[in-house]
């Protein structure tokens, strides 16, 4: 129990010495709900409390939004007698598989543009902290740079940055990115008369990150966003002027049954699960970060934590501030029975204190603003050799302007890996997100899809989200080379409720026929994407999308023919 007694007298001193102006606003039950998860935690392993056992490798699974292996085959430098072991920090969080993951190739040839033009034709892939892939959901602070203290990994240009060590037992990284965007668009916001809107987007980012050993962790993030030559006005994801993306500290608490327990307090990136409910949302400019509080502990069987989080406001040209009208909380675990494997359940609760405008309640557009939603699920998701599956089912419950809350949304997928050249894989899923007839019956049944990467599964264009919908969809990938990655996509869309809104990726309701009459079919949508891996740190995107528009559309929007074009270049280090 002496475990116990350091994770809960740790908690309560911290946040007596903070003395941090919005840690006065914290509810007094959220509280006692985080030192009971926490004494939760020490019940349920007290017997077997103890130091950590040497960890092994933990790579990430290979996906189009996460690392691929960073396991080297050597084994690690063992450290000086007396020394601590500094190879094994800081103990990085895996990644999760999203849905529509895909498996990568692993047969020999070249596995960047630049080793071709090399002529290093590889036998497996190569051992590298980042995917080969523009998009990277991924916080910055969970990229795994350990393989750097193997004896004979292939060095690179920025290897000195990394893990620099120092007085023994401090280890300092530095890292960033950069990309540039081009993007044309045509009626991608449904607007009339073929607007086109043409703009160009720039992201910088850097990080510095400090350990003590395995016991504390200081991590900076800075991020500047920017938007040129737009001929619609900038979306609020555009742009940020040097602000600050994640800063925050995390302390070792205790060890538990064979791994650490971090309470981690500050501006920080969350990514759960599938990314349907919480994701980093990597697509958009800015990206997406909270403030707040959180819990977790690691094993090599359990991913567990508890935390209590604000979102942050975006303002372009002043530091940003948390969203003092919400409160967003919850507890998620996820249990690895075996390799390839994964189950997740979950417990969210999204607090708004938002005033509605008597416009929007007028209108039944509710979901915005004074709500209390909470939300339960599970997912299920892994590959039996080359067939893929996912299933995942979610269910909320509250109260949303004065009305009880009942919604419920399903996703759900299998593929298949055909054992070919160009390594194909192909998907065939349905998802699925409640709608509501009237807002007059004392029932809200629309699902709010919190805070997701909606870009990633409903399309490219952006047009819809997971909320009132029916999505039957496919996906297609294949790998011409290893470092060329060709993904197709195709959505059929119909609203769940003739009557509730169609809602895009950002949760905003743009059009709704109270009447239905203007039918449930929204449109089809066809993606294609192309990315060219260059080198390990440099990727190059391109892709197109197209939406024609079914009945609904015709008659909320005459005219419009949405189209997407892009092509953007980043570099990491």
């Amino acid at each position: 129990m002496s475990s116990c007694r350091r994770i809960l007298s740790a908690s309560t001193n911290a946040a007596a010495e903070m003395k941090m102006p919005w840690m006065k606003n914290i509810p007094r039950w959220l509280f006692s709900t985080g030192s009971m998860v926490a004494f939760a935690m020490c019940l349920t392993f007290p017997v077997h409390a103890t130091n950590p056992a040497p960890a092994t490798a933990n790579p990430g699974t290979p996906a189009t939004s996460t690392p691929p292996a960073a396991t080297p085959d050597a084994a690690a430098a063992k450290p000086a007698d007396g020394e601590f072991d500094m190879s094994k920090v800081p103990p990085v969080t895996t990644p999760s598989r999203p849905g529509l993951f895909m498996l990568p190739p692993t047969s020999p040839g070249y596995y960047s543009l630049w080793d071709m033009v090399t002529g290093n034709k590889r036998e497996k892939p190569p051992v590298a902290p980042y995917a080969p892939f523009a998009l990277l959901t991924t916080p910055s602070y969970d990229i795994d740079f350990r393989y750097l203290d193997t004896p004979g990994h292939e060095k690179d240009f920025f290897d000195p940055i990394k893990r620099i060590r120092f007085a023994e037992d401090w280890l300092l990284s530095f890292g960033g990115s950069f990309w540039y965007r081009y993007t044309h668009e045509t009626d991608s916001r449904l607007n009339a008369a073929d607007v086109n809107n043409d703009f160009h987007l720039l992201r910088t980012r850097f990080h510095a990150d400090l350990w003590y050993r395995d016991r504390v962790r200081l991590f900076a993030e800075l991020l500047d966003a920017r938007a040129f030559s737009s001929e619609l006005p900038p979306l609020p994801t555009d742009r940020n002027h040097a602000d600050i993306l994640n800063m925050f500290t995390d302390i070792k608490l205790a060890s538990v049954n064979n791994g650490p327990v971090y309470a981690r307090v500050g501006r920080q990136e969350l990514m759960y699960g599938s990314q349907r409910l919480i994701s980093t949302l990597d697509w958009v400019n800015t990206r997406r970060t909270f403030q707040g509080v959180k819990f977790f502990w690691r094993n090599p069987q359990w991913d567990l934590d508890a935390f209590w989080v604000r979102p942050m406001i975006t303002e372009k040209g002043n530091l940003d501030n948390w969203d003092t009208q919400q409160n967003f909380f919850g507890l998620w675990a996820t249990n690895k029975p075996k390799p390839g494997h994964a189950i997740d359940l979950y417990f969210l609760s999204l607090i708004n204190d938002r005033n509605i405008s008597a416009a929007n309640l007028l209108t039944g557009n509710i979901l915005g603003a004074n709500a209390d939603t909470h939300t339960i699920g599970s997912r299920l998701v892994g590959n039996f050799d080359n067939i893929l599956y996912e299933i995942e089912g979610m269910y909320q419950f509250g109260r949303r302007s004065g009305l009880d809350v009942s919604a419920f949304a399903a996703a759900t997928g299998i593929g298949y890996r055909f054992p070919l050249p160009m390594n194909p894989q192909g998907w065939i899923r349905y998802d699925f997100a409640s709608g509501d007839s009237r807002h007059t019956d004392g029932r809200s049944n629309t699902f709010n899809q919190l805070f997701p990467f909606g870009h990633y599964y409903m399309g490219f264009l952006d047009r819809v989200g997971r909320q009132n919908i029916h999505d039957f969809n496919a996906q297609f990938t294949m790998h011409p080379m290893p470092w060329i990655t060709f993904i197709t996509q195709y959505h059929r869309f119909y609203l769940a409720n003739n009557r509730d809104f169609l809602y895009n990726a950002a949760g905003l309701a743009t059009l709704r026929d109270v009447t239905g009459q203007s039918g449930s079919h929204v449109g089809d949508e066809l993606d294609f994407r192309l990315n060219l891996h260059v080198s390990r740190h440099q990727d190059v995107l391109l892709g197109y999308s197209k939406l024609w528009s079914g009945t609904f559309l015709e008659r909320q929007r005459p005219g419009t023919d949405p189209d997407l074009f892009y092509i953007q270049y980043n570099i990491r280090f």
